[in-house]
């Protein structure tokens, strides 16, 4: 669909032969691309497409020029090979650069060692190989076919002859020119009031999936048989299947799923959970679905809890919102973690608030008597065993049957005696008298206790984690910044520490990591437009309107009513190569067109006028291109970024390109 859409948008604003000509190396660079992806063994999955419908109206970039130059040159009466020797060799090096700039604009998320970075590796992959793909293409496959389409003479009877369109443009340009100092300052207000205005946009990590599948968990009291757990599973179940709407439950029981996918955790093995995979008829159904269920289970078993779970895009990181608190005294956590749930409780909005130690379990304390036991001979191990022999049995071995084996355990026979009382009337071995001894002789009495059945660490340290979801209309970055405050007002005691997980601590490190590999992409970037170009003032004129995209970007989030999610980042990034690219093709004419004499301050005026209609067909063929993804879930966000901010980074290339140039270069149009 984007081939079609950008093919079509080349034959309606450059004719049909330039459409033919760009469109052919258009499809010969993607199936190039699958090409090689194949040999790289890169699957064509939901990033890998995505991908190359991202670098679709990128790769039609380099084509463009090339094709834009040939059909001029060829115009004007010079033959075809004339034109594209004089083309090619004009633009040859500055494409490679701008193109090498716009895949170092996407290095950050090759280079990334973050499970984000292995999830979204394929994204740089197919960018890398299909930019590459487009400059050999355009450099060689692009004049062949232009010697067939374009005939000398046809398209433009005289070389300066301007369309009303362009010389629109040129009483636009020139007036920006002449009030450059206006313009500048203009530019610069509405710069700062976007970065103001970002804190307006909302934040996210990843989408929830596209899937018609949610999750529900099960967990029942934390001392409760796996057994008790299958019983409760299958009612539970049965009462899902019931549902309108509903086509199928898996249920798992005592743990979680296989990791189907990269984006599920599954939870680890325990006897009171149970794992159900819900599908929907369709997506919009899953609300009111979630809504009815939460009724339909709460009175199954009210000593259990239940909670909701959309499967998402992107690494799975357990609830949205995780607070953990560390230290060394469990009771001094437990209480810290009951203060975290009051408060969250009382906010109203979050939900499925809950902590990972879960509740205490009965336990039965047997309270060894050192001093009888060492009279009577009694061990620790001796003691410990007829506990066991009363109780659950002593394993004496195992009997193979087949491929199975099976345990050999001894239990005392008294059937009808609770494990109490067994264990109160229980004799225990003496290995140095020989003989048996009371249980109540080296026994201070059982008694029932409670106790922690599930302490967890971090770094080895013992750690709860008070966990919660945001609100159904709020994201997890709205429901953190409203709740932070309020638990790091929890005075904590010394020795303890407070740290945010979920989705903060994901996306978190996930930036980190794409961070760390920026530094090298842009240091690439800067290095190539300071080769390209030998002087410090044409680079610096590229660096200072890079910034200014970030007006498209928000204003097109703002509108849309759009998250700024991790996607959004990336698309972000790879504007500013795209930016780079345009700004570099138009920097590097105005230095050729001087070089061949013209005065600076007409090469500055015929430089942008001969790149309007490449730049401008790149930027609609990229929009264009990425229409599709507008309705996929997850590069929703990231394409309204790209296409807003080239939106308006298409006009900071033709005109706040030209006014910084003549303003580095003091070129004065205020005289006619």
């Amino acid at each position: 669909m984007s081939v079609a859409v950008v093919t079509l948008t080349l034959c309606l604003f450059m004719g049909w032969r330039s459409g033919v000509v760009v469109g052919s190396v258009l499809l010969v660079t993607v199936l190039g691309t699958i090409l090689i992806m194949w040999l790289m063994d890169i699957q064509l999955q939901r990033i890998s497409l995505g991908a190359m419908v991202i670098a679709m109206g990128m790769l039609v970039d380099n084509a463009i020029v090339v094709a834009e130059g040939m059909m001029l040159r060829m115009a004007t009466g010079s033959t075809a090979k004339e034109s594209a020797s004089f083309i090619v060799k004009r633009t040859q090096w500055p494409l490679l650069g701008a193109t090498v700039i716009g895949i170092a604009a996407f290095s950050g998320i090759g280079l990334s060692n973050d499970a984000t970075g292995e999830f979204l590796y394929s994204l740089f992959a197919v960018v890398l190989v299909s930019l590459m793909i487009s400059w050999v293409l355009a450099v060689t496959l692009v004049p062949v076919l232009g010697a067939y389409f374009y005939r000398k003479g046809i398209g433009q009877t005289t070389g300066n002859e301007l369309s009303a369109s362009q010389r629109w443009f040129k009483r636009a340009l020139l007036g920006a020119l002449k009030l450059r100092w206006v313009t500048i300052g203009a530019l610069f207000v509405i710069t700062i009031v976007a970065y103001g205005s970002f804190g307006m946009v909302k934040q996210g990590f990843f989408p929830p999936s596209n899937a018609p599948l949610f999750f529900v968990h099960y967990w029942g009291p934390q001392d409760r048989d796996i057994r008790a757990t299958e019983v409760i599973a299958k009612e539970a179940e049965a009462r899902i299947l019931e549902m309108d709407n509903v086509t199928a439950v898996t249920t798992f029981i005592g743990q979680g799923a296989d990791r189907f996918t990269l984006t599920y955790a599954p939870k680890s093995a325990n006897e009171n959970y149970a794992f159900f995979m819900i599908r929907a008829n369709e997506l919009e159904s899953i609300p009111a679905i979630q809504s009815a269920l939460a009724d339909k289970l709460t009175d199954l078993d009210f000593d259990a809890s239940f909670y909701m779970e959309r499967m998402q895009f992107g690494p799975g990181s357990g609830a949205k919102l995780e607070a953990r608190f560390s230290g060394p005294d469990t009771e001094v956590l437990r209480e810290l973690a009951e203060q975290a749930k009051v408060l969250l409780f009382a906010d109203g909005q979050v939900k499925d608030v809950r902590h990972n130690w879960r509740e205490k379990g009965f336990a039965i304390n047997t309270q060894f008597d050192n001093y009888n036991a060492g009279i009577a001979g009694v061990s620790h191990n001796d003691f410990s065993q007829t506990i066991q022999y009363a109780s659950n049995g002593v394993q004496l071995g195992t009997v193979q049957d087949g491929d199975y084996a099976y345990n050999i355990i001894a239990k005392m026979g008294k059937a009808e005696d609770t494990e109490l009382q067994s264990i109160r009337e229980s004799q225990v071995w003496s290995t140095q008298q020989r003989q048996y001894v009371p249980f109540t002789q080296v026994s201070q009495g059982l008694e029932l206790m409670t106790e922690e059945m599930r302490i967890h660490r971090r770094d080895r340290v013992r750690t709860i984690t008070v966990e919660a979801e945001p609100g159904d209309d709020e994201t997890a970055a709205k429901a953190l910044a409203r709740i932070r405050p309020l638990i790091e007002d929890i005075e904590l005691p010394a020795g303890y520490s407070l740290e945010w997980g979920g989705e903060f601590e994901s996306s978190s490190d996930a930036q980190q990591a794409l961070g760390a590999g920026l530094p090298a992409g842009f240091l690439v970037m800067f290095i190539i437009s300071v080769l390209l170009f030998g002087h410090a003032r044409q680079p610096l004129i590229i660096w200072l309107v890079v910034p200014m995209a970030v007006v498209g970007v928000v204003t097109g989030l703002l509108s849309t009513d759009m998250p700024f999610g991790f996607m959004s980042l990336l698309g972000f990034l790879s504007l500013f190569g795209m930016l780079i690219k345009n700004a570099i093709v138009l920097i590097e004419e105005i230095d050729l067109q001087i070089e061949e004499g013209l005065a600076i301050r007409q090469a500055i005026v015929d430089a942008t006028i001969s790149r309007v209609r490449p730049v401008s067909l790149a930027a609609v063929t990229t929009i264009l291109g990425m229409a599709p993804l507008l309705f996929d879930a997850f590069f929703a966000d990231m394409a309204v970024t790209i296409m807003g901010g080239l939106a308006f980074a298409t006009v900071l290339t033709l005109i706040a390109v030209p006014v910084l140039y003549s303003l580095l270069f003091k070129v004065s149009y205020r005289q006619s």
